[in-house]
């Protein structure tokens, strides 16, 4: 018999995988961190700040207020614990995925799939591939704008350089690799052995196969409950590499397979999930969260339809610039569109709409997730614009607590 879950015990499962419903710590530290990205197993980078970078804040929602100086020395330190590279998307995993990605480093080389353009980049400027290959390792670790190399950028390829497309192409095919970021969020680069740990540099290669299958467990275990599709998505992997490996892994009883009341896809648990009766959270979500990142599945979850309108016309935006979903116990209750103020020393809520699962205690719970954010930024204090229909009870709820000395900061 397969076993038939409700999808109010998915919902519950899948929270749980990702970190939710346990209290916070009263002073995350670097093993809350370590333990963090290890259950969900990658964590998207994205350059966008204007409230704080992505890669920052799925911690925020799971541990409070924690030193962002933390997550940057075990990313990019001088004895760093995390990789980065191409897993979901431009991501930090733990060092031990690094080896589990080589197939897609060599895929790169081989100009398979989305790598097409690399590969025949690779072949094109050989030689200019070769001496920012030799500057990096005569001169050390380089941004691309220290590489005095080819011609500027114009158009295509995001606009970048030559020496760019160069260092990028290298580091997609694994023969660099990020020493650390300056700056304005620029990557630098050097060579994987000076980065990574001997151990990691220099452990067996896994075949395709067997890595996929070590991705696939990584990504059910994040997960907890998931379909065929949400396990590909996890790391990206190709229709075959997902689908044999998902046969596989339920074939040897890693994967339970289950139905879930009104998933219209089979699904899979993981035998070690956890099951809890209730999850108590409150949590504001990156755009870019493990959580909500998949947008089919978090329709399935939370029946609220996410979608990112950066690159939406602002008179066609429906939430606005950068809306993060707050997470209200078990249910996704309001949006909010917020932009970190940091001259006016201010976080924005440049709208607040609530959803259909709002409640009596949505915006006083989302001012008190908004206070904290604010203090983790640096910021002084919240302000609400009036705009959404959330906006007046928010603002009413921030403003009193600001009266009464309840979030000042």
């Amino acid at each position: 018999m397969v076993e038939t879950l409700s999808a109010s015990k998915a919902r519950r499962i899948a929270l749980a995988a990702q970190g939710f419903g346990r209290p916070r710590p009263i002073q995350p530290g670097k093993r809350h961190l370590l333990s963090t990205i290890e259950a969900l197993g990658v964590v998207q980078i994205d350059s966008v700040n204007v409230v704080s970078r992505s890669h920052y804040l799925p911690f925020f929602s799971r541990l409070g207020a924690y030193d962002r100086g933390l997550l940057e020395d075990l990313a990019w330190g001088r004895k760093p614990a995390l990789a980065e590279y191409w897993a979901h998307e431009a991501s930090l995993t733990p060092l031990a995925t690094h080896p589990l990605l080589r197939w897609r480093m060599q895929d790169a080389r081989d100009g398979a799939g989305v790598w097409k353009n690399v590969a025949g980049f690779l072949r094109s400027h050989a030689d200019f591939i070769d001496q920012a290959l030799d500057a990096v390792d005569q001169r050390g670790p380089l941004a691309a704008s220290e590489l005095d190399l080819g011609a500027k950028g114009e158009g295509g390829w995001w606009g970048w350089s030559e020496g760019k497309r160069a260092m990028e192409c290298l580091f997609w095919t694994g023969r660099l690799t990020t020493a650390t970021r300056r700056g304005a969020f620029e990557r630098v680069y050097d060579l994987p052995e000076r980065v990574l740990p001997k151990a990691i540099h220099e452990a067996p290669t896994p075949e395709r196969g067997e890595a996929c299958r070590a991705l696939l467990r990584i990504a059910a275990k994040a997960m907890g409950v998931a379909t065929e599709r949400d396990l590909r998505d996890y790391f990206r992997l190709s229709l075959n590499d997902a689908r044999e490996g998902v046969a596989a892994l339920a074939a040897e009883g890693e994967l339970i397979p289950v139905t879930v009341g009104g998933w219209d896809q089979p699904a899979y648990l993981t035998p070690e999930a956890r099951r809890p009766r209730a999850i108590k959270a409150a949590a504001l979500l990156s755009p870019f969260d493990n959580l909500i990142w998949f947008r089919e599945r978090t329709e399935r979850l939370f029946d609220v339809r996410v979608r990112l309108e950066i690159y939406t016309p602002a008179h066609k935006r429906t939430h606005g610039y950068y809306v993060l979903p707050f997470l209200q116990n078990e249910a996704i209750t309001a949006r909010v569109d917020l932009k970190a103020d940091r001259k006016a020393g201010a976080l924005l809520v440049l709208a607040a709409h609530a959803e259909p699962q709002a409640n009596d205690e949505t915006a006083r719970a989302l001012a008190q997730e908004l206070a904290l954010m604010a203090q983790w930024l640096g910021l002084r204090r919240v302000e609400v614009r009036p705009v959404g229909d959330l906006s007046p009870a928010l603002g009413s709820v921030v403003g009193s607590q600001a009266e009464d000395g309840s979030t000042r900061l």
